[in-house]
C-alpha cells in the first residue's frame, strides 16, 4: 500500500477564496514545465525526500517551504501568472 501527502492551498484572489489540493508530484511536474517554458530557477523547488516523508515534521516543514515556492512565483508573475501556474492553482474556476 502505497501513501502519500496530499497539500492543502489556500488561494485568494481580491473577494475570491477557495483551496487545491496536491501531492508533491504535481508540485514537481509544475516546476519542470516552469523551468522549461519560464527558465524559473531549477533549485526553487523544496528537494524530494524519501526518507521519513510522511512523518509529521517533514509533511510540516514541507509545507512551508511549499507555501514559500507558490509565493515566490505569485511575486514573479505579478500581472499574468503562466498558465500552467494558473491551471495549478484553479484560477480558471473562480475568477472571471
Amino acid at each position: 500500500i502505497y501513501s502519500f501527502q496530499v497539500y492543502i492551498i489556500q488561494v485568494s484572489v481580491g473577494n475570491h477564496q477557495w483551496t487545491v489540493k496536491h501531492r508533491y508530484s504535481d508540485f514537481y511536474d509544475l516546476h519542470e514545465k516552469l523551468v522549461s517554458e519560464k527558465k524559473i530557477d531549477k533549485n526553487l523547488l523544496p528537494p524530494k525526500k524519501i526518507i521519513g516523508k510522511n512523518s509529521k515534521s517533514l509533511v510540516e516543514k514541507r509545507q512551508k517551504e511549499l507555501e514559500v515556492y507558490l509565493q515566490t512565483l505569485l511575486v514573479k508573475f505579478p500581472v499574468t501568472a503562466p498558465k500552467v501556474l494558473s491551471h495549478f492553482l484553479h484560477f480558471h474556476l473562480y475568477v472571471s
